[in-house]
């Protein structure tokens, strides 16, 4: 078993590894380049308490790039919604920690209901580490539940992967306007999902797990929101996404096991598009 020091020590050489890739990218950037990252964000992203199966992704999410370029500050009241097995947690819930708040909007245990293992996993995990994540508040989000927040309340609320789970089961529309309403004015929404191809109509169903670009600005648009940017660091050009199982071909799911594993491992995670918007000042 590694000691505290070991530990400690390892996530310090990760901390100076993630500035270290980082940091050029605003060094050589001459016109507008943005805020360089919070060396507290990038401590959270190389905390030693993270599951590695987790960490290992960062090199595809950009977790430090990504929470930048929302603008999430430790001071914020921040949401998630629908927050997986915990990757974005265990990053955001130690980073808020001392002096903001976060909350988790978990989808709803019901009978049968496809999300079920998922939240019970990621309450498994936030039990085994609330020393490490300090309070971590939940409420219910999911079809016919959302109410996450007293309105005008959050600073930022953030959804990976999701939205297109959202516009399937029809409620899309139901769910931004929650967001709207919890939202201060003037706060963030962030959102990241599978990018469909703009040559074919969106499936309303959204089978594939691929959701146009476009159709997410204009529900988001539809909330009430405003477009304020837009971010290419998820983007994959390798993803043609002709699959034959949709998004869940590609890792990390690898829906066909063995068969074709090495192409699909070599083209990554799908194609993602990450959008901010904001919730007008009055």
């Amino acid at each position: 078993m590694k000691s505290h020091t070991d530990r400690t020590g390892h996530a310090l050489m990760r901390s100076l590894a993630i500035l270290a890739s980082i940091l050029p990218l605003w060094a050589h950037t001459a016109v507008a380049a943005p805020a360089p990252p919070d060396p507290t964000l990038v401590r959270a992203v190389a905390g030693a308490e993270r599951t590695p199966r987790f960490a290992a992704r960062d090199r595809a999410r950009h977790p430090v790039e990504e929470l930048t370029f929302f603008g999430v500050k430790p001071e914020a009241t921040v949401i998630e919604l629908w927050p997986g097995g915990g990757y974005w947690t265990e990053i955001l819930a130690p980073y808020l920690r001392e002096r903001g708040h976060y909350v988790a909007g978990l989808a709803p245990i019901v009978p049968d209901g496809e999300e079920n293992a998922t939240t019970q996993a990621w309450q498994k995990n936030v039990q085994s580490k609330l020393a490490y994540f300090g309070t971590v508040n939940t409420v219910w989000f999911g079809k016919d539940t959302y109410e996450i927040g007293a309105a005008e309340t959050a600073d930022v609320i953030l959804t990976f992967r999701n939205l297109h789970n959202w516009v399937g089961d029809g409620y899309a529309d139901a769910a931004l306007a929650a967001c709207f309403r919890a939202l201060k004015p003037g706060g963030i929404l962030g959102i990241e999902d599978h990018r469909g191809r703009n040559d074919k109509p969106q499936d309303p169903k959204v089978e594939s797990g691929y959701l146009r670009e476009d159709y997410a600005i204009a529900l988001a648009e539809k909330a009430g929101f405003r477009l304020i940017g837009k971010s290419e660091i998820n983007a994959n050009p390798r993803d043609t996404k002709d699959w034959v199982d949709g998004v869940w071909t590609l890792p990390p799911t690898l829906s066909q096991g063995d068969r074709d594993r090495e192409k699909y491992v070599a083209i990554g995670e799908a194609d993602n598009f990450v959008l901010k918007f904001e919730k007008p000042r009055r």
